[in-house]
């Protein structure tokens, strides 16, 4: 498709406005300042002027991580993040990436270019002919498609309205390759966009909820916390924080609530999990859910004897859909609203003053933490040779320590979960990582979207097999000269390098060649590679990394039989052998 002039003179006193001018100004309009996209037919030239209107566009090397991106941007910032991709297989691609982010309630929104309606619709063989909306809204929270140039102000209105208010989530916007040849008169155009107002406005919570909420609380002789990524996502840390402090309750933050409150906190349970979960009696859910990370509120994790009973506790859920409750189990105290307007209800209903938990509870809690913190400093102060997750991580844990501003991403299945139990972090939003899904291939395209959102360095811990989901965006990183450091964690496999094929021939299947050098790869375009294979070097290179803020990959050597299948979710695996 040849460029299309934002604006064509028809006559002297006609001037019109096309629909990819319109697009470009809905978007700023609302305050959308970057776009992530990987350029193609129809949408290339959209790609470009956006360029030249001022947006940022970041264009990557597969639409699954121009998704990613724009998902985590959504959770980082609030607001919508874009992802443009081109039809069909371009949509597909980035249609991962939007169930992601609805299943993980992260506002985003994925608009793509697709074939003409009339063509797909008897099927008469388009090029990239397929049903994009139809696909789409299934895993979506909302879908679209736009027709006319004098409604795309609406199209996009709904779009953003959609992906950011009440429980928030992924809104596939289509816009068909013929919507980019219509033009409007020029003041009608820009009269038809909509500025949102108040696209996520509050839900307060109803009194009544409240109270019940607060004195099943106050009854509580084993109380816990937990917070989950919905507490993060508020943005409301500080009345989080008073909550938790002004109640003296242990808490639990689940993976992307971590920082919240320090990890370090005197509150923090996250190290006597196994205890608290099955020992609590009364357990408040702020942003978090009762799906599979939390056992689903069952089995032997929360007391009971078997996979569906759990230990009588009693829950109180925070959270913005009325429908989250009894998903699993009976909630006594569902508390619907915004997480923000929950908790600042839940204070002043508080008062001046509140009763502290039995001290027995605090005692008890605090010394399973103990016990279980000690434990796990006299493992991590270990050096075997070569390296494991443990004295790998070890190095990691010190640095993030010491750059508490940097972003933190984490993928993988063993790297993922020691990384989880080992590195402790101090301020909120600074950890993103798999999520609800436990998806593998978010690692670099969360990079780029992190760095380019915070301008702080980002340090991405990847596994080796997930590194691979997404490692050519190395590319794309040094094409920005973004501030990442990726440590991959290589033992030359999936979950271990040691599986033998009992009939010869070709590797096993989670067999990786052996001592791959990633770092090369990182090289390739302009950054900086290391290959590190003692603690002493790993952190050398992730000091030098944050101070030089280069692109920097360490490809990090690690015991290949370090690690277990599927890390903690063996038992999701029925046929897994225990090793």
């Amino acid at each position: 498709m040849g460029t299309v002039e934002p604006q064509v003179a028809t006559d002297a006193q006609t001037q019109l406005i096309d629909a990819s001018q319109l697009v470009i100004d809905a978007l700023k309009l609302n305050g959308i300042d970057t776009i992530y996209a990987l350029p193609g037919i129809p949408i290339t030239d959209l790609t470009r002027r956006a360029q030249a209107e001022g947006l940022r566009v970041l264009s990557f090397r597969h639409e699954q991580s121009a998704g990613y991106a724009a998902s985590i941007a959504g959770f980082l910032t609030q607001r919508p993040g874009i992802c443009l991709t081109v039809s069909a297989p371009g949509f597909l691609n980035g249609l991962n990436a939007l169930a992601h982010a609805t299943t993980n309630c992260f506002p985003m929104i994925l608009i793509s270019g697709s074939s003409e309606r009339e063509v797909v619709d008897l099927q008469q063989g388009d090029y990239e002919e397929l049903d994009q909306l139809a696909i789409a809204r299934p895993l979506a929270k909302a879908a679209f498609r736009v027709l006319h140039a004098e409604d795309i102000g609406v199209g996009i209105a709904r779009a953003i309205r959609a992906a950011v208010s009440g429980r928030p989530g992924g809104v596939y916007l289509d816009l068909p390759a013929k919507l980019f040849t219509q033009a409007i008169e020029a003041g009608a155009g820009r009269r038809s966009l909509i500025e949102v107002v108040d696209p996520a406005p509050r839900q307060i919570p109803a009194p009544d909820a409240v109270k019940r909420a607060l004195e099943l609380l106050k009854g509580a002789r084993k109380p816990l916390i937990i917070l989950g990524k919905g507490a993060a996502y508020a943005q409301a840390d500080a009345d989080i924080r008073a909550l938790v402090e002004k109640t003296g309750i242990p808490y639990l933050p689940m993976s992307m609530a971590k920082g919240l409150l320090p990890d370090t906190h005197e509150q923090c349970a996250s190290a006597a999990r196994s205890f608290a979960l099955p020992g609590a009696d009364v357990v408040m859910l702020i942003g978090a859910r009762l799906n599979w990370l939390l056992s689903h509120g069952k089995g032997k994790t929360w007391g009971g004897k078997g996979a569906k009973d759990w230990g009588g506790q009693k829950f109180i859920q925070v959270d913005i859909s009325p429908q989250e409750a009894d998903s699993n189990v009976r909630i006594e105290a569902p508390l619907v609203g915004d997480i923000g307007s929950c908790v600042q209800a839940l204070l002043a209903g508080m008062g001046g003053g509140w009763p502290q938990p039995p001290a027995e509870w605090l005692a008890a809690v605090a010394e399973k933490k103990k016990g279980n913190v000690a434990k796990m400093a006299e493992t991590l102060a270990k050096n075997p040779s070569p390296m494991n997750f443990h004295s790998a991580l070890a190095v990691v844990r010190d640095i993030v320590k010491a750059n508490p501003d940097a972003m933190f991403v984490n993928e993988g299945a063993n790297a993922l979960d020691f990384t989880r139990s080992i590195v402790d972090m101090f301020k909120p939003r600074k950890r993103i990582d798999v999520g609800t899904w436990g998806i593998m291939g978010i690692g670099m395209g969360y990079c780029v979207a992190a760095a380019v959102i915070t301008k702080q360095p980002v340090i991405a811990i990847e596994g080796d097999s997930a590194f691979g989901f997404s490692g050519m965006e190395v590319e794309t990183i040094c094409r920005y000269n973004l501030p990442v450091c990726i440590v991959v964690m290589n033992n030359n496999g999936v979950y271990k390098g040691t599986d033998v094929n009992p009939r010869g021939g070709d590797v096993a299947p989670t067999v990786f060649v052996k001592d791959a050098r990633y770092e090369k790869l990182m090289e390739a375009f302009g950054g900086v590679g290391v290959y590190a294979t003692t603690p002493a070097e790993l952190r050398k290179a992730m000091e030098d990394a944050i101070r030089s803020r280069r692109p920097t990959l360490v490809n990090a050597m690690i015991d290949e039989t370090a690690g277990t299948e599927s890390g903690r979710i063996t038992s999701l695996n029925p046929t897994a052998k225990k090793k």
